[in-house]
This record gives C-alpha cells, structure tokens and sequence, in this order.
C-alpha cells in the first residue's frame, strides 16, 4: 500500500500533472495541500474517472485540503475540533484496509511568516490544537497516519543552509519542539526510518535557481502510529514533478506500507 502527500500549490494549475503523476505511481492515497479553490470548483469528475474517491475542504485563493483514495473515505472532519480557525487547513478520513481501518490525517501547517509576528503566534496556537486532537484521535485510531506540509525543517540536516537561515520561520526552536511532540504521541517521520540520501529536500524556492542549486528544504512528512511504523518498508521523495513546467514548489513525498 502506497500513501503519498503533495503541495500542488493550486489544484486548477496543476491538474493535469497531478493526473499524470497518479497515472504513473496509482498510489493508494494522495493527500493534497493549497488547493486554492472551493468546494464547488474541485475536479471531482476528473479524479474519480482516474479511480479516486475524494474528500474535500477547499477555500478560495488560499489554503484547502484534499484527500484522495482507492477506497471510499468515511468519518469525515474538517479543521480541528473545538479550534476556531476560518483557514481550510485540515480533514481527516478513515479507510478500510486488509489490515483494518486506517485514520488518515492531511494538514497544511500554517506557514508562520516570521518569528515574533501574529502569524508566527497564530502557528504556535494552531500547531499546539493540533497536538491536543491528535493525542485523542490516536487514541480512538491506533492505525493512523499524519502527513502534509508541515512547514517545519525538523532537523539541521532538512535545510540548506542550516546555519545561515537558524533562528528563522521552519527552524525555529519553537517549531521543531511542536514538531518533536508530534513524535512523542507515538509518532515515527517515516523518511527518517531508512537510509536516505544527503541533502534531500521536498520545496525549493521559485527564486534564484533554488531548485536548480537544491536550495531545499524537508517540509513536507508523513508521520506513522507505532501500529503502522513495522509495516513501513520505504519513504521517498519524487523530485520528478519537480522539474515539469509550471510545476508546484513542492514534491510528493510516498511512503510504503506492507500490509
């Protein structure tokens, strides 16, 4: 079983190359973030003649999550419980595999802009929301799977340049502490269990050549349950989509799960 995550950084732009990227790797499951569209506008037709169900939280011109899955999704949420948030950030849905149900979760983490401002505040609330709701739906789903743009570098090693930019927004030491207590609800970053290439990196900047001179950063996860980690037999990053025209500044990043 294949579950992937990927910015598009607009579903209406990128449509055809996400039509042809799940042509050529029919993934399982396909968490989408920045949809930048509503409801209404979402290609549902197009997908489901690809072999996709789909649930959908969009939001015009920012922000918006999709998930989309071989299966049927059922248990449906929007956003995070009890957080009153008007972004379109989060949805949650629940599978049936052979291995029993599989609680997904999609988020496009709140970017933050820089430390110290309202926004940077307003990520510490949301990432700290996050955790909270988290903690109760693994324990309602021990099989589940936290994946998107989380917009965080975890470690030295997720950036560039990790001297130059330390300190700045997705390596602040606020931000990494959130994303390490993600890890100790009983959470593995599953690109970390395996050996894996130096300087590997899923968005490069748009500017300066960044992804030309692999000016990148780790931002975008998957996380897996304890339940799911010893079912985990590879991670990647599909830098492919990458190098199309008009691409996202994002790559999808797979994760791989033997059942």
């Amino acid at each position: 079983m294949q579950i992937a995550t990927w910015n598009v950084n607009s579903l209406t732009v990128r449509l055809p190359q996400v039509l042809d990227w799940l042509a050529a790797h029919p993934v399982d499951v396909l968490a989408l973030q920045e949809l930048k569209l509503t409801d209404d506008k979402f290609p549902l037709a197009a997908l489901q003649a690809a072999g996709y169900h789909a649930a959908v939280f969009g939001q015009k011109t920012y922000n918006g999550v999709a998930l989309l899955a071989r299966s049927p999704l059922r248990d449906v949420v929007r956003n995070i419980p009890g957080f009153d948030d008007e972004q379109a950030r989060v949805i949650a849905a629940t599978i049936d595999t052979p291995g029993g149900a599989l609680r997904l979760v999609n988020g496009y983490f709140v970017n933050g802009q820089a430390p110290g401002s309202d926004k940077f505040a307003y990520k510490l609330r949301w990432l700290a929301a996050l955790h909270d709701w988290l903690r109760t739906e693994l324990a309602q789903h021990p099989r589940l799977v936290l994946l998107g743009d989380f917009n965080v570098a975890p470690e030295d090693r997720d950036s560039y340049d990790p001297e130059g930019l330390r300190g700045t927004i997705h390596h602040t030491p606020e931000e990494r502490a959130h994303f390490q207590s993600l890890l100790a609800l009983g959470m593995a970053d599953a690109y970390r269990l395996f050996e894996q290439p130096e300087k590997s990196y899923s968005w490069w900047d748009y500017r300066m050549l960044g992804f030309q001179k692999n000016r990148g950063l780790r931002i975008d996860h998957i996380l897996l349950s304890d339940a799911l980690r010893g079912h985990a037999s590879a991670c990647t990053i599909d830098r492919a989509p990458r190098k199309n025209p008009q691409p996202s500044d994002h790559a999808p990043v797979v994760v791989t799960l033997a059942e």
